[in-house]
């Protein structure tokens, strides 16, 4: 992407009002003004507030999000390039139960508070080969999301990174957490054959990892 379409789009980021982009310092500082804000001043409403961490373009929040209008669904990113297409889509399309929060997910603590969140999902997220406490599911980012999220509340975590899926689950089963589901292959062993299924919902990501013939996995366990 040129650096002159990156600048039109973050132009337009600026008139989307389901984006949100606080700045770092604020972040850093704890003074983010929709932490614990969020049922009443962004969605208007006491629907179950879900997340996807890494959000990408945002494919998955949409998708949830048009699947379940009854469910508030927040994609978080930290590249703005790439948020602007699932803004622009939710802009275009109505979609008043999405939003999108551009920040570092290392300061995920600063934007919700206690019990505010329902569902987390991870999608693709860097699998961090070199680096285990950077993962998204370490034992220190677990912590984080215990701190805004309800008791029980679902991690779902979608990879094609064999290491990242076996690392979580042993993570999830040294906390003694309850695992939903384990699946090393969803299309392989046709969990993700129905077209309902939100399984089967593709991000840009994915498609290319399938092409490449890679087995995308799935691991969903309780906090």
């Amino acid at each position: 992407m040129s650096g002159k379409n990156k600048l039109a789009k973050f132009r337009e980021n600026e008139t989307f009002a389901c984006l949100l982009q606080p700045s770092s310092d604020d972040m850093l500082a704890g003074n983010f003004p929709l932490k614990g804000r969020w049922h009443a001043e962004v969605f208007h409403n006491d629907n179950p507030i879900v997340l996807e961490l890494g959000c990408g373009r945002g494919e998955y929040t949409v998708a949830l999000a048009e699947r379940y209008p009854d469910i508030n669904y927040i994609g978080i990113d930290i590249k703005g390039a790439r948020l602007w297409k699932g803004a622009k889509y939710a802009t275009e399309h109505g979609l008043a139960n999405v939003a999108f929060l551009r920040t570092r997910i290392d300061f995920i603590k600063s934007a919700f508070g206690p019990d505010e969140v329902s569902e987390i999902w991870l999608t693709f997220s860097d699998p961090q080969p070199k680096k285990p406490g950077k993962r998204l599911t370490s034992p220190l980012f677990l912590d984080r999301y215990r701190s805004f999220t309800k008791k029980g509340a679902t991690v779902h975590l979608k990879t094609d990174s064999l290491l990242l899926h076996e690392y979580s689950h042993e993570v999830a089963l040294e906390q003694g957490l309850e695992i939903i589901e384990c699946n090393a292959d969803i299309y392989g062993s046709g969990r993700a054959a129905d077209p309902d299924e939100i399984l089967c919902v593709q991000t840009y990501y994915e498609r290319m990892f399938l092409a490449e013939g890679k087995a995308i996995t799935y691991l969903a366990f309780k906090l």
